[in-house]
Order: C-alpha cells, then sequence, then structure tokens
C-alpha cells in the first residue's frame, strides 16, 4: 500500500479521506496490522489504488488449494471408474476452444454402441450454481456439435449433463437449498441417473453424490482417453423430490 500510494503522490490522510477512513486505518495497514480492519474496508481502501486486495488461505504451512485440488481429483477419479465399469470409454480434463469458448471438461464418457455421450462436471464444492450451469451448457453445446467428433469420431444421439458432488450432508443440503433452481436445470436423480449411465437413451440432466473413495486420484490421465475398472453404484441416494434416503454409495470392491 505504501508502495502504491507514493505512486500516486498521496500522504496517508489523502488516501484516508478517498477511501473514507481514517489516517490511523491507513498507518495501521502500512505498518503490517491490516487485520485489526474488516475486509470490506481493506478492499475499499486497496480499490481507491486500483488495485485488488484478497486474502490468502493457509492450511497446515501449505495452501489450502492443495487439498481442494486433492479432493477434486479424488471425485474425478471416482466418477471415471464408475463410468468405465459400465462400459463408457472415458477421458479426463478434456480442454476445448471454440468461437471464443474455452474451457476443460472433467470427465467426458462416450458409448459408441448407442452414440451417446456424457459430460460430468465435478464439484468438491457447489458455489456459484449460476455460473455452474452457464458453463455446464457451454460445454454440453460443444460437445453435441465438433468436439464429439473430434474426440469420438461420432456426432452424439443421446447426451447426458451431470452434476457430481460428494456424498456428504453440506453438499446435499446446498443442493436441498437451491432446489427451486436445480430441480429444473438438472432434475434427474439417483436412480434414474444410474440407469441411464447403464443404458443411455434420450438425453440427461441430473445430480450425482458419489462416496469420495479415491484419496489418490486419477494417475497420469492428462486428458487422454482411458478405461479404468470400476462400477456404477447401484444404492439408493437422497432424492428430495421423493424423500428418499441418504444412504451413501457403497465403495467399489
Amino acid at each position: 500500500m505504501r508502495a502504491l500510494r507514493r505512486r500516486r503522490g498521496w500522504t496517508q490522510k489523502e488516501l484516508g479521506r478517498r477511501a473514507k477512513v481514517s489516517q490511523q486505518a491507513i498507518s495501521l495497514i502500512e505498518r503490517g496490522h491490516g487485520g485489526r480492519l474488516s475486509v470490506e474496508t481493506m478492499r475499499r481502501v486497496f480499490a481507491v489504488l486500483d488495485a485488488r486486495w484478497e486474502p490468502s488461505l493457509s492450511w497446515r504451512g501449505g495452501d489450502l488449494d492443495r487439498l481442494m485440488d486433492a479432493e477434486h481429483a479424488s471425485l474425478v477419479g471416482e466418477i471415471a471408474r464408475r463410468l468405465a465399469e459400465a462400459g463408457w470409454e472415458v477421458a479426463v480434463e478434456v480442454t476445448y476452444s471454440e468461437f471464443g469458448d474455452r474451457g476443460s471438461i472433467d470427465v467426458l464418457g462416450a458409448r459408441r454402441d448407442v452414440l451417446a455421450i456424457v459430460v460430468a462436471e465435478v464439484k468438491s464444492e457447489l458455489t456459484v450454481i449460476e455460473a455452474t450451469l452457464r458453463k455446464l451448457d457451454e460445454k454440453v453445446r460443444i460437445v453435441h456439435g465438433s468436439l464429439g467428433r473430434e474426440r469420438f469420431r461420432f456426432t452424439p444421439r443421446s447426451v447426458g449433463r451431470l452434476v457430481v458432488l460428494p456424498a456428504s450432508d453440506t453438499a446435499r443440503r446446498r443442493v436441498d437449498r437451491s432446489s427451486d433452481v436445480l430441480a429444473v436445470a438438472l432434475p434427474d436423480r439417483g436412480d434414474r441417473v444410474r440407469s441411464w449411465l447403464r443404458s443411455p437413451g434420450g438425453d440427461l440432466a441430473g445430480i450425482l453424490f458419489v462416496s469420495n473413495t479415491n484419496p489418490g486420484g486419477v494417475t497420469g490421465a492428462g486428458g487422454g482417453s482411458k478405461r479404468i475398472r470400476s462400477r456404477v453404484d447401484k444404492q439408493p441416494e437422497h432424492d428430495p423430490s421423493t424423500n428418499r434416503g441418504h444412504g451413501s454409495e457403497s465403495p467399489p470392491s
């Protein structure tokens, strides 16, 4: 902050006036005591300097991102194994770039025998639902277009859009709280999802809760097509629309 303030030629008092805080608050920040101020105040002061202040969170001496990445990779590995066990050809972290749309698909599965493709968006935590749905819609549109032909050499007759979440109470509560949106955008659950994955026909739009049973994640997947032994779990899972139980899926043998 001191460097940015001096670059503008401002005193601490001038910066405080523009940010609507006291000169003492500016002094606190510049002396390394910004933790005494609110997050909102810190962001407002730095915004006056055309800068963005974002705190970083560390956990046990390391970045929390590493923990989140491990959980995400583990869920990717689990759904990839389940698809492969059900006869899908599986590719992970498939990148795309088409007419300004770019990104990557966590898990992409193909069944050549029935001309079906499934797009799985894996979330260790469901946060911004609207953004997730928009991005998933983009990925399905690209699969319908060029990506299916480029990756698997066929245009899909059936496409499944699937959000994969951990089988935790937290994830289920998040889905329940957003049921008004998710019941329309991703109405399929439980038996319907598992039945479609075993024998795809028509389109699918749903949510699948999976137990995180693969702490190591996928090794060496790197976006290539890969067949991995697993199964599509047949145990019941929570379905808010039918009040089925919260039975979590059992790990693969």
